[in-house]
């Protein structure tokens, strides 16, 4: 079994072989933008029993879920309302899922299932840990965040390594860009310490 270290060193090297615009981490990237997972409902196009689209979002790696059905395959997320999605996010390993593991996906959006456009094509190479990439990638502009403002966002499967037919995911993870509160402006504010301990209501 690779120690952390080894595995560590290995997303670093796959990093190299990856489209831009894709990291590979073992750490999940969810601290860092607003998760929008919860707000959908998710769907996917087939499943093995015991390992349906649950497998998914149960923040679990150890568990997957297996598609169970001829490609391409799908994940399709529902929202009740427009979201702005930035990334995506999905947990991988080829090292224990082999030909099971995806590496060419096709991203779609719109405001219906009938209306899904193709927004970006992604390809790795043998990924393990967290695989992130923008939904929205700009050829004139590849290290800007783009986000995307859609009601239905589907991940399209259609290649596996060793050009496996069914697919494992360990986790998912859609992700809006980072909420920033702003401070309230106050029309007279207070400057000295001692006033500004009263400003907020207790």
């Amino acid at each position: 079994m690779a120690t952390p270290a080894l595995r560590r060193a290995q997303h670093a090297a796959m990093q190299s072989n990856n489209a831009i615009g894709v990291l590979i981490s073992p750490d999940s990237p969810k601290d860092k933008y607003q998760s929008l997972g919860h707000l959908a409902s998710w769907s996917v196009s087939s499943a093995k029993y015991g390992f349906g689209v649950e497998c998914l979002y149960d923040d679990d790696p150890s568990t997957f879920w297996q598609s169970d059905g001829p490609q391409p395959h799908f994940i399709s997320l529902h929202f009740p309302r427009r979201v702005k999605v930035q990334k995506i996010s999905m947990y991988l390993d080829a090292g224990l899922d082999e030909s099971y593991t995806p590496n060419k996906l096709c991203i779609r959006a719109g405001t219906t299932v009938h209306d899904l456009q193709d927004v970006r094509m992604v390809s790795f190479e043998k990924p393990i840990g967290w695989v992130t990439f923008d939904v929205l990638l700009e050829a004139d502009q590849p290290d800007a965040a783009h986000a995307l403002d859609l009601h239905v966002l589907q991940i399209v499967i259609i290649g596996n390594y060793l050009s496996g037919k069914d697919t494992h995911v360990r986790g998912m993870l859609v992700l809006g860009p980072q909420v920033v509160e702003e401070e309230e402006e106050h029309l007279f504010p207070f400057t000295s310490a001692a006033f500004k301990m009263h400003q907020t209501i207790r």
